[in-house]
């Protein structure tokens, strides 16, 4: 495997690095390497990026790049790149394109046939993830919430039923009703707020959703940044949405078009967590074979 030595010159491409979410001991040595070897990085905010490369004793020309103006400045970087330079692309802190507009730069450069490779490291979800206690062979990252209240509860009774723990970024100061709201949706469910992940003053707060909604309430917005984990609803809850009686008909009757009576009430059952037995005796009812 070639090694890279700080300050050696890297070859023309788009360089994706993960860089610190708080504690700089996290910066990798590839991470530094590349760092320091590229012509140009792209960042989010360049006052936030001229502070880790000051901290890794580095300084290069900086160019913003964010959702605002990337329409600007993706055919600018992508011309330095096609001109023969190195470009690193970074956040202000974890792993590029998770919960921002990257990824159509990565796409872009791609199509142009240029080099495009990605530096692993920290990331806020992940890590959050390992430190919840919360399950792990299923998960899905939501970005940020709404800010609005109707809207935010929209936005969780979407995924209401979807198999799998909730990861989401919010705000400290938003925090306090975006559990409240999640509650309200989502009674019932574990949650694991995590706190200044890799800081000194990491926290992980456990427990029952609407019990940590209280806390929250009665406590106010804590500081920092904040990931949320939600667990997977229980089987037996997911049946718990709306009209039952009408939302299970629709599943069977969709079920019976292409399965067996018996296939259709067994498929609903794993979906919905409602008996296997009583909606063998719907599924019967509604195909006529009683």
């Amino acid at each position: 495997m070639a090694e890279i030595r700080s300050g050696q010159k890297i070859s023309a491409g788009l360089y994706i690095v993960a860089t610190p979410i708080g504690n700089l001991g996290d910066v990798s040595k590839r991470a530094n390497e590349i760092l320091s070897g590229v012509d140009y990085i792209a960042c989010e905010d360049t006052r936030v990026t001229a502070k880790l490369l000051s901290a890794l004793l580095l300084k290069k020309p900086l160019i913003q790049y964010h959702e605002h103006n990337g329409e600007i400045q993706r055919p600018k970087i992508l011309g330095k790149i096609a001109e023969g330079a190195s470009v690193a692309l970074v956040s202000d802190a974890g792993t590029p394109l998770i919960s921002d507009p990257g990824y159509k730069l990565v796409d872009e450069a791609r199509e142009a046939g240029h080099r495009v490779t990605a530096i692993p490291g920290p990331c806020a979800l992940v890590t959050a993830l390992s430190l919840a206690g919360l399950p792990t062979d299923r998960f899905m990252f939501m970005g940020f919430p709404p800010n609005k209240t109707k809207a935010r509860t929209e936005w969780f009774e979407a995924e209401k039923n979807t198999k799998a723990s909730l990861i989401f970024y919010e705000s400290a100061k938003r925090l306090p009703a975006c559990l409240e709201d999640a509650a309200s949706v989502l009674e019932g469910r574990k949650v694991a707020v995590c706190r200044e992940l890799t800081k000194k003053f990491e926290e992980v707060v456990r427990g029952n959703l609407n019990d940590i909604a209280t806390h929250y309430a009665e406590s106010g917005p804590p500081k920092g940044e904040v990931v949320v984990i939600l667990s997977a609803p229980d089987k037996g809850t997911i049946k718990q949405t709306g009209n039952v009686e009408a939302d299970t008909d629709k599943l069977l009757e969709k079920a019976l078009t292409y399965m067996r009576v018996k296939d259709a009430a067994s498929f609903v059952s794993d979906l919905t967590g409602i008996k296997k037995k009583e909606l063998y005796n719907r599924a019967l009812e509604l195909s006529g074979k009683n």
